[in-house]
């Protein structure tokens, strides 16, 4: 056995996945990460350790037009070379917005969607110890809080597939905590295998590129290991990440918070009850700043009543009667 899908194995039965039954969704770009996680994956079930059905997933984007043609019909040849179901999906991203972002929202709606299908309890994606890494930096840079700082889970939820009682589906990232692109990219070169590569990673209008062909390389001057320490740093984040006290909900019909009942909370609490409420509301924090918890703050003890204050993304917080109100635009990004 390699010594990738040895370590594979051994992360899959620390998040306590199942090993026998039940269905898995392995989303696949083409791409190194992704392509590893396949093959992990499909060594395990041929090797009997993995007693599941494995089903591929690929998206495409259609955003580098031929090369993007060209990965999905890489994907299609290798699950036909190992025997493994795929699903395809196509569509066309909206320019408008952030183009990162909502290639994401379709590509997950997609997951979705598939996973729903053929009722998988799960989604794996091949996000690594160099995302998380990435990720952090890229929260860092944008000024968010603890919670924004604090490391990607391995496993969250995905959505609920059935209302009555329920098989709650996740999204699972069984590289993520200790696998590095080194070694998803050396595992598929002894497994014969010759990964895509996308040229948009070397286009740094994104952030995230120049984050990594940029930042990342002077970081690494000073800290050889720097992608490691930034990945535990995310992690320690995450386990500082305290719960705060709750806050009763009002009897409304809009969502909405009691002032007199954040008065008595001191200002960490403060700030982690008004950004986990926002995520509850929103359905997430991302674009989510500390500037915009500040807003909704200062709203909520400010003497005037009425006032507004605007979210990113779409949404805003309104302060009338002694409560906090959040309204959802029609349009969301």
């Amino acid at each position: 056995m390699h010594s990738f899908v040895r370590q594979f194995i051994t992360e899959w039965r620390r998040l306590k996945l199942p090993t026998a039954g039940g269905t898995v969704v392995a989303a696949v770009s083409g791409g190194a990460d992704s392509v590893s996680l396949l093959l992990a994956v499909d060594d395990l079930i041929r090797l009997g350790k993995l007693k599941v059905r494995l089903v591929a997933a690929h998206f495409n984007h259609g955003l580098r037009d031929g090369e993007s043609d060209a990965d999905q019909e890489f994907v299609r040849q290798l699950t036909i070379k190992r025997g493994i179901e795929l699903a395809v999906g196509k569509g066309s991203i909206p320019s408008e917005g952030n183009l990162e972002q909502n290639a994401r929202d379709h590509r997950y709606a997609f997951l979705g969607e598939v996973a729903g299908d053929v009722n998988a309890f799960a989604v794996l994606t091949g996000h690594t110890v160099n995302d998380q890494a990435e990720t952090f930096l890229m929260n860092l840079i944008r000024g968010s809080g603890p919670d924004g700082l604090a490391a990607m889970p391995a496993i969250r939820p995905l959505n609920t597939v059935a209302e009555d009682g329920g098989v709650t589906m996740n999204l699972v990232r069984p590289l993520l905590t200790w696998a590095m692109r080194k070694q998803t990219e050396g595992f598929c070169r002894d497994s014969g295998v010759e990964p895509r590569y996308d040229t948009m990673n070397e286009d740094t209008a994104f952030k995230r590129v120049r984050i990594r062909k940029v930042l990342l390389p002077l970081l690494e001057e000073m800290n050889p290991n720097i992608i490691s320490t930034l990945a535990a740093t995310a992690g320690l984040m995450a386990h500082r990440s305290a719960p705060a006290k709750s806050v009763e909900p009002t009897a409304s019909a809009k969502p909405c918070l009691e002032i007199r009942s954040l008065k008595k909370l001191t200002e960490p609490e403060l700030f982690n009850v008004v950004r986990g409420w926002l995520g509850e509301m929103r359905g997430t924090t991302r674009q989510l700043q500390l500037k915009h918890i500040e807003a909704v703050v200062r709203l909520a003890f400010s003497t005037k009543s009425g006032k507004t204050a605007e979210l990113p993304g779409g949404g805003r917080v309104r302060r009338s009667g002694g409560k906090l109100t959040f309204e959802k635009n029609k349009v969301e990004n």
